[in-house]
């Protein structure tokens, strides 16, 4: 059951558009995962998500998907468009009432802002010093090179 308080309507695509899909969010239920598992499967430090109650989802478009099994035994449906290969979601393979949509595939993702971090021993230790990198609108023309590390 959703709380009315927090919850959200969301649409969202793949990359290539061939799925779409909307659903019903609890914005509460925003988290940013640091496994290493979703490192690998997103190809990036972390992935963002957020829940939703599976009959929420309405999906538009014949994704594929992949079972992976995680540290604790768990078989998880890994859901992505089968051109673009965008992640779309995860779900339990066996009876399954939540999905776990990626935040990246969400059009109003920047309203959906994290409430908590989960694997938090695999996160990357070089995250925290983000803020403090130079910051470009949109890439540069040629990429800057750093300067030296001193010391």
């Amino acid at each position: 059951m959703l709380d009315e308080g927090s919850t959200m309507n969301i649409d969202g695509a793949c990359h290539c558009g061939r799925i779409s899909f909307t659903a019903v969010v609890d914005r509460s239920k925003v988290m940013v995962c640091h496994c290493s598992d979703c490192q690998v499967l997103s190809g990036a430090p972390f992935r963002a998500n957020v829940m939703a109650p599976i009959e929420t989802l309405a999906l538009i478009g014949e994704p594929r998907s992949y079972v992976k099994v995680a540290e604790n035994g768990n078989r998880r449906a890994q859901v992505f468009c089968p051109e673009c290969g965008t992640p779309l979601y995860s779900t339990a393979v066996d009876g399954a009432t939540q999905v776990v949509i990626r935040l990246g595939c969400v059009r109003q993702r920047a309203e959906l802002v994290p409430a908590m971090q989960i694997w938090h021993r695999s996160a990357q230790p070089w995250l925290v010093r983000l803020q403090d990198l130079t910051a470009f609108a949109e890439q540069p023309a040629t990429a800057p090179i750093p300067p030296p590390p001193s010391g």
